[in-house]
């Protein structure tokens, strides 16, 4: 069975999506950390980041730059915090949170709350700022 990013990135389930390319998919965490908390993801299902192969994670790696620079023009914040656990859904992901200091990066902080219309503006405003 596919996973929820799989599906996702089908089409299967709608998104807010940042970016994306023949590889990776890039879109906003609907449970967001701060506005613009962004998920970057390879198309090919592996559950296990580090299971990638050296060239994917590479690459993946250099797409995420690519899109934290574009939350960096798009969103108040000092830095993109990168954060990688990978045990809640099955398929490798990075997360790039907008941040102002270390704390910002806690999963003990309140979750950031967004409407429908908060979500499309901030997604339209980052994909905006992308360079391909």
């Amino acid at each position: 069975m596919a996973t929820i990013f799989s599906r996702i990135i089908s089409g299967e389930i709608p998104s807010y999506r940042i970016a994306e390319d023949d590889r990776f998919y890039a879109f906003l965490d609907i449970n967001p950390m701060a506005k613009g908390h962004t998920l970057v993801v390879p198309k090919q299902e592996t559950d296990y980041l580090f299971d990638l192969d050296d060239v994917l994670l590479a690459d993946m790696i250099l797409f995420a730059k690519r899109v934290a620079k574009a939350i960096e023009k798009a969103v108040d914040c000092r830095r993109v915090g990168v954060m990688v656990i990978g045990l809640e859904v099955p398929h490798a992901h990075i997360h790039l949170i907008p941040i102002q200091q270390e704390e910002d990066m806690s999963l003990a902080r309140k979750r950031a709350q967004l409407s429908k219309e908060e979500f499309e503006q901030i997604a339209e405003t980052i994909r905006n700022a992308f360079e391909p």
